[in-house]
C-alpha cells in the first residue's frame, strides 16, 4: 500500500490478508511469547486437577499442535507475500538499472550484453 492510499485510509487487501498481517505482528513480539509461557505455566500447575498424567500431557500436546498448525499456515502466507513484494521491488530496480545501462551502452558493447542479461533476469522467478 502506497503512502497516498494509507493517507486516504484505502486498503484493497482481503480480510484474510489483513488478519495474517496482524497475526504476524502479534506473534513476532514479546507479548505472544509471554502468552505461550503463561499457557505452559498454567498447564504445569494444573497437574493436580487431572485424573491421570497421560490426559494431562495430551492436553498440552493438543493445544500446542493446533496452535502450531495455525501459525504455520499464517506465517507461511505472510512470508510468501513478503517474498513476492521483495521480488517485485528487485524487478523494478533491475529494470531501472537496465534502462540506465542501456543509455550508456551506445559507447560500450560489453555493457549492451549486460543490459540484455539483466532484462532476461527480470521476472525469472515466474519462469522457474
Amino acid at each position: 500500500m502506497g503512502t497516498e492510499e494509507a493517507a486516504r485510509g484505502q486498503d484493497d487487501r482481503s480480510v484474510f490478508d489483513r488478519f495474517v498481517e496482524a497475526t504476524q505482528g502479534f506473534v513476532s513480539r514479546g507479548p505472544f511469547f509471554l502468552l505461550c509461557a503463561g499457557i505452559v505455566v498454567a498447564w504445569l500447575v494444573s497437574v493436580p486437577l487431572w485424573p491421570d498424567l497421560k490426559s494431562w500431557q495430551v492436553a498440552i500436546h493438543t493445544v500446542a499442535s493446533v496452535q502450531s498448525l495455525f501459525l504455520l499456515a499464517l506465517l507461511e502466507n505472510a512470508g510468501r507475500r513478503t517474498e513476492e513484494a521483495s521480488q517485485e521491488k528487485l524487478n523494478v530496480l533491475a529494470e531501472a538499472i537496465a534502462d540506465l545501462m542501456e543509455s550508456r551502452a551506445r559507447d560500450d558493447e560489453h555493457l549492451a550484453e549486460s543490459v540484455t542479461r539483466l532484462r532476461e533476469a527480470v521476472g525469472l522467478e515466474d519462469r522457474h
